[in-house]
């Protein structure tokens, strides 16, 4: 039971995180190329808002929403 544990750790730390080890390393060279993955995110992230404000200003032009006070429950 133990060698297939000790397989997982050797798949992730010798293959799956080969391309991070190196990111590591390179931020001694460049910080901005170390942190690629998160400028990645922060791009993605600031699209998708991008993306719902959009969507919500469609809404809102196009008046769907119910703004009575008593459109829900618990507004009284």
């Amino acid at each position: 039971m133990k060698d297939i544990f000790e397989g997982i750790q050797s798949f992730f730390e010798d293959f799956a995180f080969a391309p991070l080890d190196y990111m590591r390393d390179l931020e001694l060279d460049s910080w901005f190329l170390a942190n690629a993955v998160n400028w990645l995110f922060i791009l993605v992230g600031f699209a998708a808002f991008l993306y719902w404000m959009k969507q919500l200003k469609n809404i809102n032009d196009r008046n769907e929403e119910n703004r009575d006070s008593t459109a829900h429950s618990f507004l009284g």
